[in-house]
């Protein structure tokens, strides 16, 4: 549940737009934090997932994944609803739609009506009364992809997941062009926040498409990396945090982190990092590897504060 800043953040609230670049779990735990900045804050959502019941209504549907959208939408309602609830139920049993999620199958369905999946995310929104922007890293369905150090080539993000050791590189198939929306709310923002979430399959696709690239390449945002507080079951957990940001400011072209959230132990070590580092303890106190939302929210107003001096 979306929770009321229990502090005066002063640097976030007088933003002119926030806008929050991830997927999954981590992106929604963000999104809820900052769920008080309403209209002024926006999540670019990735849209490459191929696993689940995303995976599923991709392999016989098409269309882009669902899964991540649909998850930030209901982290970030203040109070739970009844529709909130039947956005998110879950079929059990052992047929055709056991582990499906009617949320997925109702965005599928206003897909296949030819509505465009950003004005179908909108039309959800609306629904749960939703301010804050959701926003689709692009309208066109597309996989993650990478390219191993063999020179052998994988396709989606349960499959990279899989892999023994990060990638030599990470594109996507097809390449496909970024929502306006999403290129609008960065033009738009001043502060710019990725992760926490899965590094490889979460938060680095939204970096793969050119017209992203090109506005955090020009952007005079202060641009912040929330690391996760715990190692991934995924090849991003042989990643460092300084190969972590050299990997983002790689795919962007540019060195574009201007400060890192982390856990102290993280924070060893990083000489190398050009960048603004708070080492923190932000864990919830139900969810260990989750973040406190209040302690996050403060983390992020405060290291901008230290960032505008």
């Amino acid at each position: 549940m979306a929770v009321t800043p229990m502090f005066n953040h002063q640097y976030l609230t007088e933003s002119n737009h926030i806008v929050a670049i991830g997927g999954g779990h981590g992106l929604g735990r963000v999104m809820s934090a900052l769920n008080f900045l309403k209209e002024n804050l926006s999540g670019i959502v990735t849209t490459t997932d191929n696993g689940g019941s995303t995976g599923r209504i991709r392999l016989h549907q098409g269309g882009i994944a669902w899964g991540d959208l649909r998850n930030c939408l209901n982290q970030i309602i203040d109070v739970p609803t009844t529709a909130s609830a039947v956005f998110e139920y879950r079929f059990a049993g052992t047929g055709d739609l056991a582990g499906h999620n009617l949320g997925n199958l109702i965005l599928t369905a206003l897909a296949n009506m030819q509505i465009r999946p950003t004005e179908a995310i909108d039309l959800i929104r609306n629904f749960l009364r939703v301010r804050s922007a959701i926003i689709p890293m692009s309208d066109i369905p597309v996989d993650l992809a990478a390219t191993l150090k063999n020179g052998e080539q994988v396709i989606g993000e349960v499959e990279i997941d899989k892999l023994p050791e990060p990638p030599a590189s990470l594109y996507l198939h097809p390449q496909v062009e970024a929502t306006p929306e999403a290129i609008a709310a960065l033009r738009q923002a001043d502060i710019i926040l990725l992760g926490p979430g899965s590094f490889l399959t979460s938060i680095m696709p939204v970096l793969l498409m050119d017209e992203v690239k090109a506005e955090l390449r020009q952007s005079q945002a202060k641009k912040i990396y929330i690391d996760n507080l715990g190692l991934e079951l995924s090849p991003a957990a042989n990643l460092s945090l300084a190969e972590r940001i050299r990997w983002i400011n790689q795919a962007v072209g540019k060195d574009i982190i201007d400060g890192i959230i982390t856990k102290p132990e993280f924070a060893q070590n990083c000489g190398q990092i050009r960048a603004k580092i708070m080492a923190r303890r932000l864990n919830a106190g139900d969810v260990s590897y989750r973040h406190d939302r209040a302690l996050l929210c403060q983390a992020i107003d405060d290291l901008v504060a230290e960032l505008n001096k």
